[in-house]
């Protein structure tokens, strides 16, 4: 059977049972490429998934926002251990919660500040909104907004931010959270420009990932993916809202908050091209982005065993076994393949995004894999498993681009 077949049969099997409306992966190995999609981008209108189609990438933004800043690392503008503080003076005096969902006025003082580095590993002790019951959850929606399209200017954000306490002691263990956004804001911020315009002249424009964008124009918007979830019988639908408030598929000229952690469209093809720098020294097709021992340091893992053990994802403990966080990436340390986030060799790095996107690079098979797809769950349906065949499409997908014994036709 052709292997291009293989790879798209995977993705029409959960099409078919509708699990999700549609999807777009690739594999690329040693220099040829086999792209597949199956699917729609608009179940009503009936408009098919194609290798064009443009994504909303959520927290696959990260790895390209950690990116920016360790080029500026490399540029000696900023490093590892600077407390943010230097370029955020907000975040001077902050206070951390006794207890990550108490009362917000039982605090204790920090043992240290934050540095850069945490905020590059989710060390930071921040968090997002939608992981907590408690009053700090709501201190955060009330202050920050939505956490993808905020109404707040960067600065308000930033503001805001620092006026909420931390849940834990910066640098005491991975509390998944707003830290990449902060990054992309503070970086935004040394650069005395907007972080959608700094990522186009460093990387998006080098690379030519010219469908990568904060903002989708009008003259592409008909290649975007729609905004696809499930009602509460588990009914695949098209959604006008997610999480806690309306999706935007069309931000307002007034907005200018862009979401260095889970706010990018982009496409197959060009995140495709981003995922290359991590088979290589740090450049792809010539063009350099960091220093191979940047590109080292950022592949390699940085947590330490108690900071593994402590880390939350989701409620769940990722990097116990077999796994690590390096600067914006997971990192295999221990290759496993019953277990989807450790296929591959040790150092294959990885991140997924909440609507439905993951992608992983192996730099000893010289190989990346990329899956989008728009499937917008909610996190009281996950608890109900309502959705989740999207994450089984994609383990799927890992398996059987794996599996391919040889280079992939072009």
């Amino acid at each position: 059977m052709n292997q291009g077949r293989q790879l798209q049969e995977v993705l029409q099997k959960y099409v078919d049972e509708g699990q999700i409306a549609g999807a777009g992966a690739a594999v690329w190995r040693d220099g040829a490429v086999q792209a597949v999609c199956a699917g729609w981008r608009d179940i009503e209108s009936r408009l098919p998934i194609e290798r064009d189609t443009i994504f909303r990438i959520a927290s696959m933004t990260k790895p390209i926002t950690s990116v920016a800043a360790l080029m500026l690392v490399d540029e000696g503008r900023i490093a590892l251990t600077d407390p943010i503080s230097e370029y955020a003076p907000e975040f001077a005096k902050m206070r951390v919660l006794t207890r990550p969902d108490g009362p917000l006025e039982e605090t204790e003082d920090c043992v240290r500040p934050i540095t850069v580095e945490d905020l590059l590993t989710h060390r930071s002790g921040l968090t997002y909104a939608d992981f907590h019951r408690g009053p700090i959850g709501n201190a955060y929606r009330e202050a920050l907004g939505r956490d993808i399209d905020s109404d707040l200017a960067p600065d308000d954000w930033i503001r805001g931010l620092a006026e909420l306490p931390l849940i834990g002691q910066p640098g005491s263990a991975m509390y998944y959270g707003a830290s990449t956004d902060l990054l992309g804001f503070l970086i935004a911020r040394i650069e005395g420009t907007s972080l959608g315009a700094l990522l186009e002249r460093r990387i998006f424009g080098p690379l030519g990932m010219e469908d990568t964008v904060f903002i989708v124009p009008p003259e592409k918007r008909d290649r975007r993916a729609s905004t696809h979830g499930f009602d509460d019988q588990g009914r695949l639908i098209k959604r006008i809202t997610w999480g806690s408030g309306p999706v935007l598929p069309e931000r307002p000229p007034s907005m200018t908050y862009e979401s260095g952690g889970s706010g990018l469209w982009s496409t197959i093809d060009d995140y495709l091209t981003f995922a290359r720098l991590f088979l290589g020294d740090g450049a792809v097709e010539g063009v350099r982005l960091l220093r191979p021992e940047t590109l080292s340091i950022m592949m390699s893992n940085q947590l330490t065993d108690a900071q593994r053990e402590n880390s939350r994802v989701l409620g769940q403990r990722p990097f116990v076994v077999g796994r690590g966080f390096g600067l914006g990436v997971s990192v295999v340390l221990q290759s496993d393949q019953a277990d989807f986030m450790r296929r591959g060799d040790v150092g294959t790095v990885s991140w997924p995004g909440a609507f439905g996107g993951w992608w992983q690079a192996d730099p000893k098979d010289k190989s990346v894999f990329i899956f989008l797809a728009h499937n917008m769950i909610e996190l009281a349906q996950m608890a109900k498993g309502i959705g989740l065949g999207v994450w089984a499409a994609i383990e799927q997908f890992q398996i059987a681009a794996m599996a391919l014994k040889s280079k992939p036709a072009a």
